[in-house]
């Protein structure tokens, strides 16, 4: 098997190594070179035409990409050099709209091109993600080799048409926002109780057997003694602003997300006060996805440019 990837940062750059490992070649493109992955086998080319001679037809393509307009630029220097029947899966955050419009343009030149939704941040990307995949069916059988092996077990998907795959990773966004804000609230609540209570040490137990037992929890934990509590953690959260994107569906849908809405909102305060919920939530993001501590002006512009279609 074979997977060219195009952007070799904290997610792109793990998938690769995963897919070394499952010794799946790897051909790669990034700006400069990347000496920790050339050491491990990836290919690292800096020109999409060696990117896409480097590969056998049909080519699987997996666009580790910020979302928006940088998604169209590469779309537009890639297509002319690939054959019909060759696949491009798009493994960012795009809106799922854009993505139903990339697809038609793409389908016309007999291109396949499928939404991947990828979820597991960096931990997932270098050991098993989880995958939801929008697009034709005889895409995703080109591409489903090559997903099965880099995700974990139970964790590939083909959700249906094109742009399905982004929906259902935005859903899952909002649904992970709900359970961030929650879990922050709780500690909110721990550290104010008056008890003197450890709070890795609660998290540790909450893992073991409990109710709300999972990867947030032991993050939680994980942070905690990693940064020995929340003091140096800012209460700025910083995000993209997909879940904005679900909460426009929601409202066109005309059903109730009550939890989800209040979650962006509640991350908004974040922006003009300190809080405990919001020092815990950075932390839980910093540990799954590499987010952050505090306001940044790339990520804050990439939130007004991320989704192209705006209805």
């Amino acid at each position: 098997m074979e997977l060219g990837i195009i952007g070799l940062g904290k997610m792109g750059g793990n998938i690769a190594l995963n897919a070394i490992e499952k010794n799946i070649r790897v051909v790669g493109k990034a700006t400069g070179p990347k000496p920790e992955l050339s050491a491990k086998g990836v290919n690292v080319v800096s020109d999409l035409n060696d990117l896409v001679n480097s590969l056998k037809v049909p080519r699987v393509i997996y666009l580790s990409l910020p979302a928006g307009p940088v998604v169209d630029s590469v779309l537009e220097e890639l297509v002319p050099l690939l054959k019909k029947g060759d696949v491009i899966l798009d493994g960012g955050n795009s809106f799922f709209r854009d993505s139903i419009r990339r697809e038609e343009e793409l389908s016309k030149k007999g291109i396949f091109f499928l939404d991947c939704g990828t979820s597991g941040g960096m931990e997932g990307a270098r050991n098993g993600a989880c995958f939801m995949v929008g697009g034709k069916p005889e895409g995703f059988r080109i591409a489903e080799p090559v997903l099965k092996a880099l995700s974990t077990e139970g964790g590939l998907i083909h959700t249906g048409k094109p742009g399905s795959g982004h929906f259902v990773k935005l859903v899952h966004n909002g649904i992970e926002f709900g359970m961030l804000q929650s879990i922050g609230e709780g500690v909110a609540l721990l550290e104010g109780s008056g008890f003197e209570l450890e709070l890795a040490d609660v998290f540790k137990n909450w893992s073991c057997g409990s109710v709300i037992r999972g990867w947030l929890v032991e993050l939680m934990e994980k942070g905690l003694r990693e940064q020995k509590g929340l003091s140096s953690i800012p209460g700025y959260v910083e995000d993209t602003g997909e879940v904005n994107w679900l909460i426009h569906e929601a409202i066109e849908m005309e059903i109730p997300a009550p939890v989800i809405t209040q979650s962006v909102m509640e991350l908004f305060k974040s922006r003009e006060k300190q809080s405990t919920s919001a020092k815990a939530i950075a932390l839980m993001r910093h540990g799954f996805g590499g987010h952050p501590f505090g306001k940044d002006d790339y990520i804050s512009k990439e939130r007004k440019t991320s989704r192209i279609t705006k209805v």
